[in-house]
């Protein structure tokens, strides 16, 4: 095969596909039922054509049988009158008045048959015309019905452009969010431990931070113990008189025994 031959081919089935995309079976039934209205106008005025050359040839054979027994009546009056020559004359022209009514029965025969054909042609186009223009609505219903529920059912689903686009586009803005996120928190991490400065100058060195953890972390232990000798339970309060090993003055006994000792 050529390349001209396969380049024709090509553009033909491509062609061929878009084409087969922009066609709407509806409009190509509704120009097709246009198509046959003009073609039964077509018919119809053809006959209404034929009926009035028939109509004019029967006007014009009346009118020349009207002649013809007016030439026989003179023809007679001329007899009468003992004028045979102006009835010859007159039953000449009658002859030939009469070969034209002939020549135009003919005719008028002729046309007569012609708008029958005709006749009968338009009411059986009328007819298929009719069905057609039924059958038609009855096909652009259904194929409406068909698609709506077609995209009723694409949308449902989420497999027709629209919908596939809009998904495709929420599906890169939830990318980009978690890139942008992964993003936030990395050069945060980065800028906790230091290993990115700071431009704004709120950023520390590695020295002041590890002495702000260090104060924080003591901070925490001083919290810490607070916290834990405010839970404690506190002691059980001891009675002063009467308790043993206490003296009168509530000293320990022992240590006031001692006393004397030391003063001696």
């Amino acid at each position: 095969m050529s390349i001209m031959k396969r380049m024709s081919l090509i553009f033909r089935s491509k062609a061929n596909t878009v084409l087969d995309r922009a066609e709407d079976p509806r409009e190509t039934l509704d120009y097709s039922y246009e198509r046959q209205l003009e073609l039964l106008q077509k018919v119809r005025r053809g006959v209404a054509d034929v009926a009035t050359s028939r109509k004019r040839l029967e006007l014009q054979l009346n009118g020349l049988r009207q002649q013809a027994d007016k030439l026989e009546g003179q023809g007679r009056q001329a007899l009468a009158a003992g004028r045979e020559d102006l009835a010859r004359e007159a039953l000449t022209r009658r002859g030939g008045i009469q070969q034209q009514v002939t020549d135009l029965e003919a005719q008028h025969a002729q046309l007569q048959g012609e708008e029958e054909k005709l006749t009968l042609a338009a009411q059986r186009l009328q007819a298929k015309v009719e069905a057609f223009r039924t059958r038609k609505e009855t096909i652009k219903a259904t194929y409406t019905a068909a698609e709506a529920q077609t995209r009723i059912g694409e949308a449902v689903s989420g497999i027709s452009e629209e919908m596939g686009d809009v998904g495709l586009a929420v599906q890169r803005a939830e990318d980009k969010t978690a890139s942008m996120q992964a993003r936030a928190g990395a050069i945060d991490e980065l800028l906790a431990s230091g290993a990115l400065d700071d431009l704004s100058g709120t950023s520390k060195d590695s020295l002041t931070a590890e002495l702000d953890r260090i104060g924080t972390q003591s901070d925490v232990e001083l919290e810490l113990a607070r916290l834990k000798g405010e839970i404690a339970p506190a002691p059980a309060p001891r009675s002063i008189e009467g308790s043993p090993g206490f003296g009168d003055v509530g000293v320990p006994q022992a240590e006031s025994e001692r006393r004397p000792e030391a003063r001696s």
